[in-house]
Order: structure tokens, then sequence, then C-alpha cells
């Protein structure tokens, strides 16, 4: 049997669809795009403070998935609207946590709606869409790759380099007090690759269930390099 989650893929990217009174959140797997949820704005966005309200409804919304690492986020609204300008206003102005550090997020605009599966199917096609991912995708791997390194220099006791070490660490629990589980890293050759593959999904999956940050990156990469030459598949501890 495959697991839960085998045919959606991996994580890639959250895409957010503002429309004149509500938003439209989706998460972007590689395989595929799943709704997670339409926000209402019960008002008018010239109101100041509903629109506030609004943008802090998205962003606590978007709290649980950025806590799964992922840091690719995209704002898409109608031409001729300013509604994906004004989130990526709220953000800067009201939630630089979001920006700064190994896990900052990187945010792209583009024009276009997200409303329904029809629309975020045309919308992920387009040339552009794919060109952003790639931009943030490379952003991304750049600051896990200064993470990966941070850790091998300060304290290599928190980095595992196996499959085996690292459904050790990711299925069982650990003592309390002792470091746990964060991060877990592979290219995605050693995800095609692999000889086992329901193994490797069923761990990516448990390791997501456990809010451990699971990303898959592409091994031609700065970051994808390094893994490489690490095995393939790392899991990092928290410090």
């Amino acid at each position: 049997m495959k697991p839960k989650g085998y045919r959606r893929g991996y994580p890639v990217a959250i895409l957010i669809g503002i429309e004149e009174n509500h938003a439209t959140l989706w998460q972007i797997f590689s395989q595929v795009a799943k709704l997670q949820q339409t926000i209402p704005l019960n008002g008018n966005q010239r109101d100041q403070k509903l629109l506030y309200n609004f943008h802090e409804t998205i962003i606590n919304a978007l709290r649980p998935t950025f806590k799964t690492g992922v840091q690719s986020l995209i704002i898409t609204s109608p031409a001729r609207t300013s509604y994906a300008q004004n989130l990526q206003m709220h953000i800067t102005g009201h939630h630089t946590w979001l920006l700064q550090g190994t896990n900052k997020v990187t945010i792209s605009l583009m024009t276009g709606s997200a409303d329904t599966p029809a629309q975020v199917s045309v919308l992920t096609q387009k040339p552009v869409f794919k060109q952003l991912i790639q931009i943030n995708t490379e952003q991304e791997t750049e600051n896990l790759l200064e993470l990966l390194e941070k850790r091998l220099s300060s304290d290599s006791r928190l980095v595992f380099f196996s499959l085996q070490e690292a459904e050790g660490l990711i299925l069982n629990s650990q003592l309390p007090g002792k470091p746990r589980p964060e991060y877990l890293l592979l290219t995605n050759e050693f995800l095609s690759g692999s000889h086992q593959k329901n193994r490797v999904h069923r761990l990516m999956q448990i390791a997501q269930n456990k809010q451990i940050k699971t990303r898959v990156i592409s091994a031609e990469s700065n970051a994808g390099i390094r893994l490489t030459q690490l095995g393939g598949i790392v899991c990092l501890l928290n410090s």
C-alpha cells in the first residue's frame, strides 16, 4: 500500500489567491495543489481595520504550514487590483519574523485568480509561476545550506546522514530535554533513485505529521550538491 500523501508529492509552496471579499489558501505540492481554506472578508477592503484583521487571519492560518518548513509564498490577485501588494506590505510592516533568519519566507506576487481548482491548474502551468517557484526555491535552498553548514561547524552531533539514522530519530520518541529532529532534507535524486521509495515516502509523511520541516532539494542546486556529498539525505536536530 502506498503511504498517505504519496500521490501528492512533496510540499513546494503556499499559494494565496486574494479576491475582493475573500482569500483562498492552497498548499502546492510537486504533483498537486491542495485547498487549505477560504477566508472571508466581511466588509470592504477600504476599511483599514477590517483589512488589517483580514490579513492577520490569513497569517494565522498559514502559521502551521510555515512550521513545516515551506518557505515559498506566492500571492496572486486579479489584474488592476492591489490586493496581493497590500498583503505583502502587511507582512513587511507587521511580521518581520517571516523575513529574517534561516527560516525566512520568500514572497512573490503575480496576477491572476486562484479561487477554484481549475483556475489554480491554469495558474500553476504558466511559465511565470514556474519561474517564481524556481527563484523562490533557489533562495530557500541557499538558506538551508547556510543552516546545514552552521550545524556541521557548531555541533556535528546534531547532523545525521542516512535513511536508517533518520528513521531512528523520527519514528521513535526522544527523551525529554534531548535534541529533537527539526529538518529532514533530501535531494530529488535520492528520492527518485531510492530502491525503497515507499519507505522514504512513509518517513517523509510521518516527519510532516510530527511538524518536522521536510524539504526535497534539487540535486543541481548548491544545497543539493552538498547534500549529495553527505549521502543525499540529512536529518538535523535542533540545538
